[in-house]
């Protein structure tokens, strides 16, 4: 499975990309933000996101995916420090399949992994 980590934090993605490898994900792709993820949706089976990054954000990025016909079933995560009830409700409404509260252990993403796309 093809996963795109979207974060703005080169730390972050490498932290997921090695998470994601621990748990037997090792083709994945990275972008900065979710404008540079939106060039990068080719082949795509996954998207872990984050929401607070320049240029544009991940819940910017959720509408544009889930307005686009082409990656309408793309599952995605989003894995941010935003914990509030209200966003978490914000981000499902708009097309979130699960969301993870940063920090987060390797376990807790292969759960997520498992209940968007089936089990790993």
């Amino acid at each position: 499975m093809k996963i795109l980590i979207v974060d703005d934090s080169s730390t972050m993605r490498r932290i997921i990309k090695n998470t994601l490898s621990k748990i037997g994900f090792t083709d994945t792709e990275e972008a900065e933000d979710g404008s540079q993820a939106l060039k990068k949706m080719e082949g795509i089976q996954l998207v872990i996101t984050d929401w607070n990054m320049p240029n544009m954000d991940g819940l910017t990025l959720v509408k544009a995916l889930r307005s686009n016909p082409s990656f309408q079933a793309t599952p995605i995560i989003m894995v941010t420090t935003e914990a509030a009830k209200d966003d978490i409700v914000e981000a499902i409404k708009n097309g979130v399949n699960s969301y993870v509260v940063k920090p987060f252990t390797a376990e807790i993403l292969k759960q997520k992994i498992e209940q968007v796309v089936g089990t790993c």
